[in-house]
């Protein structure tokens, strides 16, 4: 595998040093057709940009509305997450029977999945399914990645630019753009200079890789990084895990769906995801009624042991209510949580450097696990705790720490993204008189309803800051935006307008309300992207990215401004 770092190039943006800025790996040239040939030079109603979860339902909404739409998708294919994210172990945390679309009784009758949590091809799988079910390829433009977004005022109109120099113009711009689709690389001394094969998760290559017998490191312990690990530790010669920080990770309870669980899923599906809608997350998993000081230390105990052997999201979303707005509370059960590392892994050194020490269970995002702590009990697994011994510098051949080196013949750097602006970063978006989205987001976002900026008419970002969709089963908050965007559309149109524009008000009293829902929580007080925190990208503001007021929340309010003839809105 010593061919070089072309072999598996980054192309990433990064901090200094910079990447080599080559193509990004990974094409899928089965689907690309005679549309990714030539230059477009187009007019439509409406474009959306991306091809993931959110911009399929967008382009089929909108397309159904009677509109010329177009889709610009970056990849290959639709899939967005589940194209360009192909790591080993990759899958759902959300059950997949609540993450598959609801808007078709149509697809949930013919679609099967075969796992409870699906892995990423059969999500690609799916998705594709979908694209080819509901005739919206002819209406997705791949290999077409947006460099510039300009609003003509005079016009009511976008002009869209991709990288290739096609150029659209639109009256409705929808952003479908994901809030994890930018990869951030460390800024390490010699990040470029290893000799092996080097990767981000995100740009892992389509036709996979063969890590057996190989000397393999990883830098990163997050949400990918604990599904990576341990599929990795299954075939590596050696794996040595760079740690950065620890992270709380629950068991996901993974399994196969066999014929009887189908059955049910079949007769309950719809049931499930009436109850979605009604839950804070968006998940099966609610809040208990209870807090922890309604019950003796035995009961919570006994809840706590049910609730870690139950699979999903259940020890985060349906635990007792105080334990993400108690310090106390919160302490009960990161102890508890803190018992289970230290049982699963046998070295007691290696159980304490796994433990986080700096935030509580829950208040960033929860990795779910198959494996993840028993593997650090493999003889060939190694952990590095880059608080006691930071990296120096990686070499042409591994990773030097301030203790030693690390001979590898193969890096991956699992170190996540620039949350939920970074994608919006990645565009030149200019509205009203020039302004640039950069610049009004400067000291950090100002959205009403997540939806819409002021200064930036007929834009609307269904996965964007400040909305539900970044703290929630995405697919069923992703729904909800999506069916809210095209219900407004309609509506400006059947009033014989063209334009709608957030009010300056408006967004700043939702902006700061989207700071009371984070602000209640004990989320607030822990550096996560939850806050556009990333350790890749130092000198970024902190700022709240989310909307934590829960979907049934959000979904009301949603509600009573379309009710309202689109209160807080500029209609002309």
């Amino acid at each position: 595998m010593g061919t070089g770092a072309g072999t598996y190039d980054l192309g990433l943006p990064a901090p200094e040093p910079t990447a080599s800025g080559r193509r990004a790996i990974g094409t899928h040239e089965g689907v690309r057709g005679a549309m990714s040939g030539h230059r477009d030079l187009g007019t439509v109603d409406a474009l959306v940009i991306g091809a993931g979860v959110s911009g399929l339902y967008q382009l089929l909404r909108l397309r159904d509305l009677g509109l010329r739409v177009v889709a610009l998708e970056a990849g290959s294919d639709v899939g967005g997450t589940w194209y360009w994210n192909r790591y080993p172990g990759a899958r759902f945390d959300s059950e997949s029977y609540t993450y598959g679309y609801s808007f078709s009784d149509a697809l949930l009758d013919e679609w099967e999945w075969t796992e409870h949590f699906s892995p990423q091809a059969e999500t690609l799988r799916y998705l594709r399914h979908v694209a080819d079910r509901f005739a919206l390829r002819a209406h997705i433009r791949f290999d077409r990645r947006v460099t510039s977004a300009t609003w003509d005022d005079e016009a009511c109109r976008w002009t869209v630019a991709t990288e290739d120099g096609s150029t659209w113009l639109t009256q409705w711009l929808v952003t479908a753009i994901g809030a994890l689709s930018v990869p951030t690389l460390p800024a390490i001394d010699g990040r470029d200079d290893f000799a092996g094969p080097a990767i981000h998760t995100a740009r892992w290559p389509e036709d996979g890789v063969d890590l057996a017998g190989l000397r393999v490191g990883v830098i990163g312990t997050g949400a990918t990084a604990v599904q990576l690990i341990p599929e990795v530790a299954k075939v590596a010669a050696s794996l040595t895990v760079f740690q950065r920080s620890p992270n709380w990770c629950a068991p996901l309870h993974n399994r196969p769906i066999d014929a009887e669980a189908q059955a049910r899923i079949r007769e309950n599906q719809r049931d499930m995801l009436r109850r979605c809608r009604e839950t804070f997350g968006g998940f099966l998993h609610d809040a208990e009624g209870e807090k922890t000081t309604d019950v003796t230390e035995v009961e919570r105990e006994a809840f706590w042991e049910q609730r870690y052997a139950e699979p999903g999201f259940a020890l985060w979303f349906a635990n007792y209510r105080d334990v993400m707005v108690s310090p106390d509370a919160n302490r009960l059960l990161s102890d508890f949580m803190a018992r289970k590392i230290a049982e699963r892994v046998h070295d007691p050194d290696v159980a304490k450097r796994l433990i986080p020490t700096d935030h509580g269970f829950g208040t960033k995002r929860v990795p779910l696990e198959t494996g993840y702590y028993e593997a650090y009990n493999q003889p060939n697994v190694e952990l590095v705790d880059l608080r006691e011994t930071p990296i120096v510098r990686i070499t042409a051949e591994g990773v030097t720490t301030t203790a030693r080196d690390h001979p590898l013949d193969f890096l991956v750097f699992a170190t996540g993204f620039d949350a939920v602006t970074g994608a919006f970063d990645q565009i030149d978006v200019r509205g009203v008189g020039g302004s640039t989205l950069r610049a009004a987001w400067a000291n950090g976002p100002v959205t009403y309803l997540g939806l819409q900026v002021p200064g930036f008419p007929n834009l609307f970002t269904v996965a964007g800051p400040h909305n539900v969709s970044t703290l929630c089963n995405m697919p069923r908050c992703i729904e909800q935006n999506v069916d809210w965007v095209t219900d407004c559309i309609s509506h400006v149109l059947a009033r014989g307008a063209n334009r709608i524009e957030a009010s300056v008000p408006s967004a700043g009293e939702w902006t700061a309300h989207t700071y009371e829902t984070v602000d209640r929580l004990l989320l607030s007080k822990v550096d996560s992207w939850f806050h556009g925190v990333n350790s890749n990208l130092p000198g970024k503001r902190r700022r709240p990215l989310i909307y934590a007021g829960g979907l049934p929340r959000y979904r009301e309010r949603c509600d009573e401004v379309a009710a309202a003839g689109y209160e807080g809105f500029l209609i002309s």
